[in-house]
């Protein structure tokens, strides 16, 4: 404001000075809403937002909310170790024997040995590829001179081809190790002295896909009916455009699917929440609430937001509802291990009292915002991020303590998450999908790889026979 403007207000009375400074002040206090915002955001962590850890950079990493166990690091007491043991039968064996006395000089290469000390070298043999030759004889009929050739089996179709076990393996290096199509190929080569081109890998990947069709069914089928299972979504690149997997599984089954919404339209496509009825395990995206499920919300996310709530000042009780869910969380585990299936009622009580009464004090704290007067006269009124969660705490208390009133319901989505977190590290090694198709192949073996390892079941046999033809069904064991 210049001096002549200045002059102008001063000349114009009280009135237009007070008019200015309120003004100035409502600009001052929205410069101010935004710079804590903005600083909210920046401040974001692993251990304070949705933010992923590898998102924290190479700055100090955030502390963690683990609660030190007084236990030294490394394997405890009781611990069946994994270490090497001795075979009885070696497959080949190789003897030492002394050529002299070490104390005399004398020859011992005639002295039969007392005894040995044995020592094994665990290692692999010569790694070769094997060529098996198929010869289809073709044969004259004595009698009407027509020549007959033998048919080959149904999987030799080629004049040359890769066996089910080189395909298995490169779609194992692709599916569950990572790697992209062209490294997987010079892994084989360099193992083997020959591997599958990248444009052959990828046939075998959506070969082996097709393959997997009555077994992805049947996983879904068992998802529909499980009693506690776990959802989430994370975004990936198809063909150079955003689409989200969708995962749904238990601590036993796993299945992913690959589509273009995020939104209900993908879950009802992929078939398993609109016939769910059991527990669904989830964070607080809105689409999930339409399926007529049973609901519990993941705390882990609540944990994270209300210690970023937290920072702020004046937020004391977003620190106590932090350690309230914590404290309901060892209160489930002790009872869980004393041999119980349940809180009892009075406890039950007292948890969730005290739960409302936090959330009191933060609506107290954070009231509704006031609609300001030049901004738009209709429709919602932005909220603080602390009145947000306050009202999803107080709308959906339920879901939230799930956990304490069912004890067959986890404290947080680790499952859903864990089973995502491979597919960033996907798009990390290998990059983007180049079509749709390829994409849902990788769904479907990934999906089958993962429940195959949740069983402890062997990956490269069920992949080997799957090529074969006849691809083992893990077990649809109930959650």
């Amino acid at each position: 404001m210049t001096a002549d403007e200045c002059a102008t207000l001063h000349a114009a009375g009280p009135g237009a000075v007070f008019a200015v400074i309120q003004r100035l002040e409502a600009q001052v206090a929205a410069l101010g809403t935004e710079v804590q915002e903005l600083r909210r955001q920046l401040g974001g962590h692993s251990q304070n937002s949705h933010r992923p850890p590898a998102g924290d950079g190479p700055r100090k990493p955030p502390r963690s909310t683990r609660t030190p166990s007084g236990r030294r690091p490394g394997g405890q007491p009781g611990h069946p170790g994994h270490t090497l043991a001795m075979t009885a039968t070696p497959d080949q064996v190789v003897a030492h024997h002394p050529p002299q006395c070490t104390g005399c000089g004398a020859a011992l290469t005639a002295v039969p040995a007392r005894g040995v000390i044995r020592r094994q070298v665990v290692d692999l043999p010569p790694l070769a590829l094997e060529v098996t030759e198929h010869q289809a004889a073709r044969v004259c009929c004595p009698h009407c001179r027509r020549v007959t050739t033998a048919p080959f089996p149904p999987d030799v179709a080629q004049p040359v081809q890769y066996g089910p076990r080189v395909l298995g393996l490169g779609v194992y290096l692709r599916h569950y190790q990572l790697l992209p199509y062209q490294r997987a190929g010079e892994a084989l080569a360099d193992l083997f002295g020959h591997g599958p081109a990248a444009g052959t890998l990828h046939r075998a990947s959506l070969a082996g896909a097709a393959a997997l069709g009555g077994v992805e069914a049947a996983i879904k089928a068992a998802l529909s009916t499980a009693a506690v299972a776990h959802a989430d979504e994370t975004s990936v690149r198809v063909a150079g455009r955003r689409h989200w997997v969708h995962v749904v599984s238990t601590r036993w089954l796993t299945h992913y699917a690959c589509h273009a919404k995020r939104g209900h339209a993908a879950p009802d496509a992929i078939g398993i929440l609109p016939a769910f009825t059991g527990w669904l395990v989830r964070d607080g995206w809105a689409s999930y609430w339409q399926y007529r499920c049973r609901h519990a919300l993941c705390n882990a996310h609540h944990l994270r937001e209300l210690a970023a709530v937290a920072e702020g000042p004046g937020q004391g009780w977003a620190t106590d509802l932090r350690a309230l869910l914590i404290a309901i969380k060892r209160h489930v585990a002790r009872g869980r291990a004393a041999g119980q299936t349940g809180s009892p009622p009075v406890e039950c009580a007292a948890y969730v009292a005290r739960y409302r009464a936090l959330l009191a004090t933060g609506a107290e704290v954070n009231p509704p915002p006031e609609r300001p007067p030049e901004g738009p006269k209709h429709g919602p009124v932005k909220q603080s991020p602390a009145r947000n969660l306050l009202d999803r705490l107080t709308a959906h208390e339920d879901a939230t303590l799930a956990f304490l009133h069912d004890w067959t319901v986890p404290f947080d989505n680790n499952q859903a998450e864990r089973d995502l977190r491979m597919l960033k590290v996907q798009q990390k090694i290998s990059g983007t999908f180049r079509d749709a198709a390829g994409a849902a192949a990788f769904c479907r073996i990934r999906g089958y790889i993962a429940t195959l390892r949740k069983q402890a079941q062997p990956v490269l046999t069920a992949l080997e026979q799957t090529f074969a033809g006849c691809p083992p069904l893990p077990a649809l064991l109930p959650e």
